[in-house]
């Protein structure tokens, strides 16, 4: 079957963006973006690259590990904001919201029911593993369904932040197993983690 994975980039203190919930790496943004971190995904993660990025470094690969990519609206509004309806024409892209009513890219799917019974639709579809990029909320509402967490982990803390799952998301710990870690000279460290079988922490 195929796997959800929370692919996203995190700082030393678990936040993935700052409190205003602006993209962290735009033109304004706090977040460095290193060259060989840019190299790193462009031969590892190509397709977790935006169009506009795939065409400026001459990306053509077509996908590796995910054909999927799973959005929230508020993450998918910061690039509306930018001019860009849809940054993944190269994957199938799907955004869940219940207030949105349609989205003025034709390609990208707006889902509105249950997040977690959607997913689980798709996970048992023919196909390449399924790319979750955030935000948080949707981490949340998916928690059950994350089968691989891999965090870019950067070298920065901010003190205070979105973290990787919304503060809201319910107390449920989860055990979970080192399975790959590459360490950039930058300093940014990406990690894999798989699902224990046994997934409920024990005390």
């Amino acid at each position: 079957m195929r796997k959800v994975v929370y692919y996203i980039a995190s700082t030393l203190d678990g936040f993935i963006a700052g409190p205003d919930g602006a993209d962290p790496t735009g033109p304004d943004g706090f977040w460095p973006i290193a060259p060989d971190y840019i190299q790193y995904l462009a031969t590892t993660y190509p397709e977790t690259l935006p169009a506009a990025a795939r065409k400026a470094l001459g990306i053509t690969a077509e996908s590796t590990r995910f054909d999927t990519v799973l959005e929230g609206r508020k993450s998918y509004e910061i690039g509306l904001a930018a001019g860009v309806p849809d940054a993944y024409p190269h994957l199938r892209h799907l955004v869940f919201s219940r207030t949105l009513t349609q989205l003025p890219a034709p390609a990208v799917e707006l889902v509105a029911d249950d997040p977690a019974a959607k997913v689980r639709e798709i996970k048992r579809e023919t196909g390449k593993d399924i790319w979750l990029l955030g935000g948080a909320e949707l981490a949340s509402a998916l928690y059950s369904e994350i089968d691989r967490l891999i965090v870019k982990l950067s070298p920065l803390t901010i003190g205070d932040g979105i973290p990787l799952f919304s503060r809201n998301a319910a107390f449920d710990p989860r055990l979970w197993q080192l399975t790959d870690h590459t360490a950039l000279e930058s300093g940014a460290v990406f990690l894999t983690y798989d699902r224990a079988p046994d997934s409920e922490a024990q005390g």
